[in-house]
């Protein structure tokens, strides 16, 4: 997956609860493109496996013990499965090494349920997808779901050469019909999509979204600066920027955590995250990122002002819910639900 960072209707907002862990089997590995594999995971028992809607991803513990994030690209219909499409990068964490030379047929694995930070739009009326390299795994689900309700799309996907270009047996009809644009740059950006262009103008009802590397991502949202923030929607594989500081944001202050679960106490200090501390008391929790726009340490937090530094949490959600990983705190104290 795929890292998140999103400007999303109210409208679609999803409420955010921890995620639940599934054990599911490897159904199959396939291969989708130069370096590109698709991993199809099935429940181990008759039960279906959690519904979820497109733009959703779900967390993939890796025996190393490890946790990445992937978005699901199969059609968020099908309850039998979730499909993941990983894009081998030995310059990476690991995680998608890992994936690629370890994960077999067969082999048990533990998921989380799925999460969507970059949900599709219910008041559309048009829906314009950008793509770039393995930025098209969410929108693969996304517009499976835009043809299911009969609704206008175009995706336009961004790609270095056709070796490595993924589900081209599933867009060549949709480039038959004009549905869908390719554009492959050679590694040379000025080759690929005029973004200016393709941006200029913006249909009524229209929404975008799109997903990508950086260079990608930050070329867009600087394109789609005049369109309204509630039209545009994105996921990024990474942290978008440096978080925003003020008078408030001070790095050494030191604050209280309690957790009303379990009725521990204790002190974060200067340099020191949340998590940081909790693991010093012996308290797990899951990251991964550790930047706060992967969304796996999300924590609601009972009372306190939190000093929010994620890019994923909308402002309802920052009400609620922390990202620990990154986030500390404004007021002296702040209690957490667990």
């Amino acid at each position: 997956m795929n890292a998140v960072e999103l400007h999303e209707s109210p409208l679609v907002r999803q409420n955010p609860v921890a995620p639940s862990k599934l054990k599911v089997r490897v159904q199959s590995v396939s291969y989708l493109a130069e370096d590109l594999n698709a991993f199809e995971f099935v429940s181990t028992d008759s039960d279906a496996l959690p519904g979820f809607t497109p733009g959703s991803h779900i967390d993939v513990h890796l025996p190393n013990g490890s946790i990445r994030q992937y978005s699901l690209c199969n059609a968020s219909t099908e309850r039998h499965r979730y499909v993941i499409a990983v894009l081998r990068d030995p310059l990476g964490r690991g995680g998608s090494v890992a994936m690629h030379d370890v994960l077999r047929a067969g082999q048990i694995v533990t998921v989380s349920s799925p999460r969507n930070h970059f949900s599709l739009s219910n008041s559309a009326t048009r829906h314009l997808f950008i793509a770039g390299g393995i930025g098209i795994t969410p929108i693969m689900s996304m517009i499976a779901e835009v043809q299911r309700r009969g609704e206008a799309f175009h995706l336009h996907y961004c790609a270095r050469t056709p070796a490595r270009t993924a589900f081209t047996g599933d867009l060549c009809g949709l480039v038959a019909s004009g549905l869908a644009s390719i554009h492959y740059d050679n590694g040379d950006a000025s080759k690929g999509l005029d973004l200016k262009a393709t941006l200029q103008d913006r249909s009524e009802g229209a929404h975008l979204y799109y997903c990508g590397p950086a260079g990608l991502m930050d070329a867009i949202e600087a394109a789609s600066a005049h369109w309204p923030r509630e039209t545009v929607h994105c996921e990024r594989f990474s942290a978008g920027g440096e978080p925003v500081r003020t008078a408030d944001d001070d790095p050494d202050s030191t604050f209280e955590v309690e957790l009303a679960r379990s009725m521990k106490c204790f002190t974060v200090h200067p340099g020191e995250t949340i998590v940081d501390a909790l693991k010093l008391q012996g308290v797990e929790v899951d990251t991964s990122c550790c930047e706060g726009y992967c969304g796996t340490c999300m924590t609601r937090y009972l009372s306190g002002e939190p000093l929010h530094r994620d890019s994923v949490l909308d402002e309802d959600d920052r009400k609620e819910f922390i990202m620990i990983c990154c986030s500390r705190a404004k007021s002296a104290s702040l209690v957490l639900d667990l």
